[in-house]
């Protein structure tokens, strides 16, 4: 019989009702996995996962973006990590957006119990780790930001108008930029290190442009427009998905550094990622294993 570990959420997105946490279970335990349930209640996601991890042979979180991501952390300081997937609950899900995983409960659960274990790319910021993105600049403040109450209630509208609200903040970082391709240098609204083609649910890459095992990450960079000519630009190159403009550009790299004029703060998976003024990041190629 094959040990499962079941971490759970119970706050993210709109919550978990006790009904569907019992589907979950039977379901894993019809299919002869024996399931231990964790909550975040007993602590961090981070640390049940590396505390615990690797005494089952798969673990599978049930919540939004950063209960994924803390699990990550956790696993990425195991050893030899088993396996894992995730049952999406939180308000954005832009990593099951990516692996095209379904918000309701049964059918994600089918899809692990049917799925396989495939190779997956994870990023390193520091000393910690993430699933789909690290990013500074217009916008990546929100999430982190917004109280929980407010995304239960509001769902991605709480993202939206929160966004709204932070516009008159944003303020462009003189920024150098070292890459595989090379060095670029300018001042930029907007840099994401992203490893997903969905991102906050208004930025989105082509899925034949990313490739979540390569080894590769995929970088949009926005420079700060100087009229409202560029700015429709920008606004144009997001909504028909093409970064290949003079404001606005997409590279592929396997590590990339950042040096700012100032301490510029980070998101990393919708968390806080910290305050830095010179940052490397780094992809660990197939550190991880995610049933799909």
């Amino acid at each position: 019989m094959k040990k499962l570990m079941l971490i759970v959420n119970p706050y993210s997105g709109r919550g978990l009702s006790k009904n569907a946490l019992g589907v979950i279970v039977s379901l894993f335990c019809d299919e002869g996995y024996a399931v231990t349930v964790y909550t975040t209640r007993c602590g961090e996601p981070e640390n049940l996962a590396r505390e615990n991890g690797g005494n089952y042979d798969m673990v599978v979180c049930v919540g939004g973006d950063g209960t994924v991501s803390g699990v990550v952390n956790g696993l990425m300081q195991i050893l030899s990590p088993p396996p894992f997937s995730f049952i999406p609950t939180g308000t954005s899900n832009d990593m099951a957006s990516t692996l095209a995983l379904s918000r309701d409960p049964a059918t994600a659960v089918r899809s692990v119990i049917n799925g396989q274990p495939v190779p997956l790319d994870i990023g390193c910021l520091g000393d910690k780790y993430f699933t789909y993105i690290a990013a500074f600049g217009a916008f990546t403040g929100v999430s982190y930001s917004t109280p929980q109450s407010a995304k239960r209630a509001l769902g991605h509208l709480a993202y939206v108008i929160g966004g709204l609200a932070s516009m008159s903040a944003i303020k462009p970082q003189h920024t150098v930029i070292t890459y595989d391709g090379g060095t670029l240098e300018g001042d930029y609204i907007f840099g994401g290190v992203t490893n997903s083609t969905k991102i906050a649910g208004f930025v989105r890459l082509d899925c034949r442009e990313v490739d979540l095992g390569d080894g590769l990450f995929e970088v949009i960079l926005v420079k700060n427009p100087v009229n409202t000519v560029e700015l429709g630009t920008i606004i144009s190159s997001i909504l028909n998905q093409t970064y290949h403009s003079e404001n606005v550009q997409l590279l592929h790299t396997r590590k990339i550094r950042f040096t700012f004029d100032e301490d510029v703060v980070w998101t990393r998976d919708g968390e806080f990622g910290g305050a830095h003024r010179e940052l490397e990041i780094e992809n660990r190629r197939h550190a991880l294993r995610i049933i799909v």
